[in-house]
């Protein structure tokens, strides 16, 4: 039986049943939580000092009534972290590859924030879809681009972090696949493929969890103008 090399981003099933809602629950068990200790063991201060860089650098920018964000926002940096490093463990599967869930995540947060920059600021809000200054013929097809530019934001979240994931666990496959089929023909060359799949290992995890804080920081610029 010839599989494709697609087949690995297919949603996995046990009895007719999508697993894709067991992967999504299994990374937030994986996040430490606070002992009932005096004082926290090395893995949770960890944790807790890296979420405190994060937060200081996201919300630096940010007005004071966009704070209340912060919590929502490390939520989902850490949940997408998780679920796009769970996909490099062998014999798992990345929810984040399909386009449907990252929508999912990304459509509702940005319409929060354009609630909220109607809520708070309305006039500011649909000020930026008409640049001060333009030319009376132009407002039409200014206005028409804007809105189209911000409906296509949410799109955009979305099909970045699954081209980027998917991307690279397929470069992922074909290199060990090569690697695995000139083992017996060209050992030289199957080891130097190996050597280069162990280095680009490496990249895709710092892709995954690069690709989670990006998500994030552009919604917190979305956020940064409706505030």
């Amino acid at each position: 039986m010839i599989l494709s090399f697609f087949d690995q981003f297919l949603i996995p099933q046990k009895l007719g049943l999508p697993l894709i809602i067991l992967a999504m629950i299994i990374p937030p068990l994986l996040i430490f939580s606070n002992p009932t200790r005096l004082t926290t063991n090395r893995l949770s201060a960890l944790q807790l000092w890296l979420m405190k860089i994060f937060t200081k650098q996201l919300m630096l920018p940010i007005n004071t009534t966009g704070h209340k964000w912060a919590a929502p926002l490390l939520a989902l940096m850490t949940f997408i972290i998780s679920m796009n490093l769970l996909g490099l463990l062998p014999y798992t599967f990345t929810p984040t590859t399909q386009l449907s869930l990252n929508m999912a995540l990304a459509t509702p947060m940005w319409f929060m924030t354009v609630l909220t920059g109607l809520r708070n600021q309305p006039t500011i809000s649909l000020g930026h879809l008409l640049p001060e200054g333009t030319p009376t013929p132009l407002i039409p097809i200014l206005i028409i681009i804007e809105t189209i530019s911000l409906l296509i934001r949410p799109l955009a979240l979305g099909v970045r972090l699954t081209a980027n994931l998917t991307a690279g666990h397929l470069l992922i496959q074909l290199i060990s696949t090569a690697a695995f089929l000139l083992m017996p023909m060209m050992p030289l060359t199957s080891t130097l493929s190996f050597l280069i799949l162990l280095l680009l290992t490496t990249l895709e995890i710092a892709v995954a969890m690069i690709q989670a804080y990006v998500f994030v920081l552009l919604l917190s610029l979305y956020l940064q103008e409706n505030v």
